[in-house]
């Protein structure tokens, strides 16, 4: 099986500064010219940039060394030598940069254009003409160009949505994702059809909101997936970044003795792996109502769930059924809450 690509560990390298030269100058009628060596230039930084272009990490499972350009020496005449050009990595928005040996949060690559420093690049060295003072008229040396930076980091992408589907295998998120958006995502009657998280936006006419509304949907969890079992608590962090949840729950498979055993399972599971998910605005939406039988209880089943607290839609995605009320709310909650949880401090950020 073919694992997400959304994380990666890469090695990185500022390029090596340019050495220094030693020279005099040479005229007619001067035999002794002054020293005139120039500096060497510095090696090229390695930086991160984010680009709204590219979707996963997968690129780097083909390329793991990445080695900025070097300085240029120094030359006669007090001439510099050329810096190296930095070597621009782009990564997905919502990358997230960790120096893989002690395991610190070195930034967050949010927005298109946010940059992070990875490795500086080495400095130049010193040519002979910087050396001269009165005690030292003729210096016939001159310094070598210093070694780049070496780094290992780790990069961990988190999908930028703003709604995140999440429930049990099977309950239908795929095809409520399609439903709602233009998602081309692949359907099937088998569990664990979605391997890896997909996107849509939401298609809403006339749309009342600025910018379009992403939808995420997460592999399907089963209990202790927190654990590492099955496959959504690979991309639970991905939840991290939405500012609404959406719990999808096969309502054809409930029994209406006890309708909240799912809806308490996927609380469960995201409460072991961040408490802080619970805390979110959530919507539940029971799915298939139109695979129940006619004498199912379905107004008995909605009444409990509405004693939670949480909003709740019966819907069909194969039928369209309830899915206008269902779109309506989401705008409505997401338009609530503007900001993406870890967006509001989105900068470019450097190390010095």
């Amino acid at each position: 099986m073919r694992a997400f690509p959304d994380e990666a560990e890469i090695t990185v390298r500022g390029g090596h500064g340019g050495a220094g030269c030693v020279s005099f100058q040479r005229a007619r009628f001067q035999p002794r010219g002054r020293p005139d060596g120039g500096n060497g230039g510095a090696g090229g930084d390695v930086v991160l940039e984010a680009s709204e272009h590219i979707r996963t990490l997968s690129y780097f499972r083909r390329r793991r060394l990445f080695q900025a350009a070097r300085g240029q020496p120094g030359g006669k005449q007090d001439r510099q030598g050329k810096s190296g050009p930095p070597l621009v990595i782009y990564v997905p928005l919502g990358t997230l940069v960790y120096d893989a040996d002690s395991g610190e949060l070195l930034g967050e690559l949010l927005t298109p254009g946010d940059r992070l420093l990875g490795a500086k690049g080495g400095r130049g060295g010193k040519g002979n003409a910087h050396f001269v003072s009165s005690r030292l008229r003729s210096p016939r040396f001159a310094q070598p160009g210093e070694p780049g930076e070496e780094r290992r980091l780790r990069l961990e992408l988190q999908v930028l949505a703003d709604v995140g589907l999440v429930g049990h295998p099977n309950a239908g998120k795929t095809s409520l994702l399609r439903a709602l958006t233009a998602s081309s995502a692949r359907v099937d009657v088998f569990p664990f059809t979605t391997l890896t998280p997909q996107l849509g936006v939401l298609a809403v006419e006339p749309v009342p909101t600025e910018k379009p509304i992403v939808l995420a949907e997460i592999p399907g969890l089963i209990p202790e997936a927190h654990k590492g079992k099955g496959l959504g608590h690979r991309f639970l962090r991905h939840l991290r970044r939405t500012r609404l949840l959406v719990q999808v729950i096969d309502v054809s498979r409930l029994d209406p003795d006890q309708p909240l055993v799912p809806l308490r399972e996927l609380e469960a599971e995201m409460q072991a792996f961040d408490a802080e998910l619970l805390a979110r605005p959530r919507l539940v939406v029971l799915n298939k109502i139109d695979l129940l039988p006619p004498k199912f209880p379905l107004e008995k089943v909605l009444q409990h769930y509405r004693q939670t607290g949480l909003s709740v839609f019966p819907v069909s995605a194969k039928t369209k059924a309830g899915l206008s009320a269902l779109r309506q709310a989401i705008v409505t909650e997401a338009g609530r809450h503007a900001e993406t949880p870890g967006q509001e401090n989105s900068r470019e950020t450097s190390r010095n």
